[in-house]
Order: structure tokens, then sequence, then C-alpha cells
């Protein structure tokens, strides 16, 4: 029997991006002298996804004295300084491997800034693969978002799976509809009342690796 597959999302999943952007948009609007009210505006630009046309958009409606480029380059530095991994998620992704799971991150966003995170926190030495959604043109919910990560993790999706992540739409929705289990990360909002259920509901991450090592433990896997 193949080994299973496991899917992360990044952002609200494995990192800390809500908390992360709110000190970052602190510290930017301070660095270029803008005042207290523009840092709700700078966060909410960012809050989404942030692209380099993002900070084209920032720097002409602020009038920055520095180049679009410049202030990308930046954004992504400071990012992957704060960003940071709850405790015990990255030694449980390392648990994971060790008992057989393959194990990957399926992430919409730029690459250079998406990247720049998996490094900082070490989580791209500690999965087989990643999928970041620029380098295809294939986003989440889309089923090839899902079947590129696989590909990226050595495995297919029709080897079957599971797919944790905070979005009820991208993560769960999508995750569903390409063959996988899913685990929702509901810490904030309750579950929307109209769309189907995951199949389990935990609120961070580690709890969701937890959940499924007690899974794996009632199965037997051979790595590839």
């Amino acid at each position: 029997m193949q080994p299973p597959l496991v899917l992360f999302d990044l952002d609200n999943t494995l990192v800390d991006r809500r908390g992360t952007l709110a000190i970052w948009a602190a510290e930017f609007t301070a660095q270029h002298g803008l005042e207290d009210e523009d840092q709700a505006n700078v966060l909410a630009m960012v809050a989404e996804r942030a692209y380099p046309s993002t900070f084209d958009a920032i720097r002409a409606r602020y009038r920055l004295p520095v180049s679009t480029a410049k202030l990308w380059h930046t954004y992504c530095t400071d990012i992957a300084a704060l960003v940071s991994c709850q405790a015990g998620v990255l030694d449980g992704l390392e648990e994971l491997r060790a008992v057989g799971w393959r194990v990957g991150v399926a992430t919409n966003g730029a690459a250079d800034i998406q990247r720049a995170k998996l490094r900082a926190t070490g989580i791209s030495e500690r999965v087989d693969g990643v999928f970041v959604s620029e380098e295809a043109d294939a986003r989440k919910p889309q089923t090839r978002h899902f079947a590129l990560a696989a590909a990226r993790c050595g495995t297919v999706l029709g080897d079957g799976g599971w797919m944790v992540g905070d979005n009820p739409v991208n993560d769960i929705g999508g995750g569903r509809s390409a063959g996988l289990r899913t685990i929702w990360i509901g810490d904030g909002p309750s579950w929307p009342p109209d769309d189907p259920e995951p199949d389990h509901v935990v609120p961070h991450a580690r709890a969701a690796i937890d959940l499924l090592l007690l899974h794996s433990a009632d199965h037997t896997w051979t790595a590839a």
C-alpha cells in the first residue's frame, strides 16, 4: 500500500499570517512616516493576498519615494523575519513523515513571499513537496492545484489523502472536490451553515497533526 498524503495550507494554518501582518503594518507605517490611521489601510491592502502589484498601489497611494521592486523585496524579507509556526508544528511534520506520510504544502499566493516564509520557518526542510499557485497559475480551490501539490510530493490524488486548512472554500471545499478528506482549522468564525462540513474540526495545526498520527496508528504503510 502506498503511503498516505496530507497537504497543509500555509497561511493561518501552519503559520500565523494575521498576527505577522499586523506587526508588519505597524512597522511599515512608522518606517515610511505615515499617519496612524494609515496603518489599517495598509493592512487591508495586503490582508487577502499580497503581490508586487499590491505594493505598486501602496506606493502610488502614499507617494512613497521607493520603487515597487524595493518595497516588494523588503516586504518579503521583513515578513520572513517575523513569521512563526505554532509550537510543535515543525516536530509534528517530522513525526508524520517518520511514520510514513507524504507531507506537502498547498498554498495560494506569490512564490517569492510564500517560499521565503517556508524557508524562514524551516517548514520547507520538513515536507516532501510544496506547490505555490503562482508557479503554474493554478489556485485553490481548483483540483489542478491539489494535483500539482500531490505530484510535488511524489504521489497522485487517486491514492487518496487529506487536506488541512483554515479556508472553508479554498481548502475544505477544494480539497473535498479533489477527493481528499478534510480537516478544518476552526479557531475563528463558525462553519458556514450552507456548506458541507469537513471530516474533522480542530483549533490549530498541531491538533490536526495529532489527529493524523492517531489515524495512522490504525494503518500500516510502506514508505516509498
